[in-house]
């Protein structure tokens, strides 16, 4: 309940709050960690639906409870809604005490009415709306339902519930995925193959990352099979000069830097010290000696790297929408007005590093969004006015496969 509010009411980043209670909590039982993160997960990324079923049930209007009371109820009606193996009695009684606990005796009767009577007729409860039984906000669904249609918008929602593995990139300077793959089965991993990308691997069965001794040295990167799809596609030679403009935390600039085996130089560059020490600690982990991290602004013209890189790599702030059942609360903060903010900001910086490549050199534009004003159309403006010309351009939409929503557009400078 206290990282559920910490989310909610805190606003901090359900991924980040989650990674730091595992870390803190680290000598929880495995079970124990794995009971934490679906239910904080589960949670948040239901939310608008838990709320339709409480707000059915409740006097009072979900958005006027406590916030304590409104997120025992959630975490309750979670509970009963999507993990079987608890009994709707304990569900119950654990919600009731925990409400006397955080010192709401007064409202114990509420909370014991509210959700026993859920618990009673919950197999006939039904969310009418698409936008709440899918609980992703109705202006998101109506904006995919517009670009992508009826079919596509539905396997985009439904993906986000998706229970995915892990996928790993291999470090190939370090090792073979065949290597890897024995070294992680040998430490208790259960490994499989991923079709269509060499360098890919998928993990689950494992307690946390920092606890697998071959995480710990380099051997490979948590990476999206999506997100690989940038660096391969750039396809750097061997001995070429490439900058990574909005590199944090780093996965795809290590992958530049190792698709070159060991040759040329990767400047991995962003905003704020923050970023640029997490950049730090990947590199020193994997083991990478053609690559520096550098605190940089984007949208500043860096008069030393005008026409001087092979490769421009461009993965840039974006609305997130393409990654939904990995940053599960993203999608109750982003807006329409931020969409618009985010395109005028990804045009400026594409229009000051677009003069970084040399003629005949890549520009790599990505985002981790389906939002097509982002994609598609910040493509089609950018070469209207800019002397470069469309190689590929490839949009991955969640829900399909093992893909991540992801968009690339690689470019070629002509003069």
């Amino acid at each position: 309940m206290e990282l559920l509010l910490e989310i909610t009411e805190g606003k901090g980043y359900s991924h980040v709050v989650l990674r730091g209670a595992l870390e803190k909590y680290q000598y929880l039982s495995k079970q124990d960690r794995a009971f934490l993160t679906r239910l904080t997960e589960g949670t948040v990324e239901r939310m608008l639906e838990l709320d339709d079923i409480i707000g059915q049930y409740s006097k009072v209007p979900v958005k006027k409870l406590k916030p304590v009371i409104r997120g025992i109820l959630r975490l309750s009606v979670y509970q009963l809604r999507y993990m079987d193996r608890i009994p709707a009695s304990a569900v119950c009684n654990e919600a009731v005490k925990l409400t006397g606990k955080k010192g709401f005796g007064n409202l114990k009767g509420f909370v014991n009415g509210v959700l026993r009577s859920i618990a009673r007729e919950l197999p006939g409860i039904v969310c009418q709306d698409l936008w709440t039984r899918y609980s992703t906000p109705k202006w998101i669904v109506e904006q995919w339902m517009e670009q992508y249609g009826e079919e596509k918008t539905l396997q985009m929602l439904a993906g986000q519930y998706k229970q995915r593995p892990l996928t790993i990139r291999a470090n190939l300077l370090k090792t073979t995925k065949e290597q890897l793959k024995e070294r992680l089965q040998a430490e208790g991993v259960c490994v499989q193959e991923v079709d269509g990308t060499a360098c890919a691997l998928s993990i689950s069965d494992y307690d946390h990352l920092r606890a697998i001794p071959s995480f710990r040295e380099g051997l490979f990167q948590v990476q999206d099979v999506s997100s690989m799809q940038a660096a391969l596609l750039a396809a750097p030679k061997a001995g070429d000069y490439c900058i990574d403009v909005c590199a944090a935390p780093g996965g795809k600039s290590l992958h530049l830097a190792e698709l070159m085996r060991g040759t040329g130089f990767v400047e991995a560059r962003d905003l704020t010290l923050e970023k640029v020490a997490l950049i730090e600690e990947n590199i020193a982990r994997m083991g990478t000696e053609n690559i520096k991290a550098l605190q940089m602004d984007a949208t500043i013209l860096d008069e030393g790297s005008i026409q001087r890189a092979d490769v421009v790599l461009a993965d840039l702030p974006c609305s997130g929408l393409g990654v939904l059942g990995k940053k599960r609360d993203l999608k109750y903060r982003i807006s329409r007005e931020q969409q618009k903010e985010l395109v005028i900001l990804q045009r400026l910086i594409l229009d000051t590093v677009c003069r970084y490549v040399k003629p005949g050199g890549t520009l790599l534009y990505s985002t981790c969004t389906v939002h097509k004003e982002e994609n598609e159309e910040n493509t089609r403006w950018f070469l209207a006015g800019h002397p470069f010309v469309l190689k590929k351009e490839v949009q991955m939409l969640p829900g399909m496969g093992l893909w991540d929503g992801f968009y690339i557009a690689k470019m070629e400078r002509s003069k």
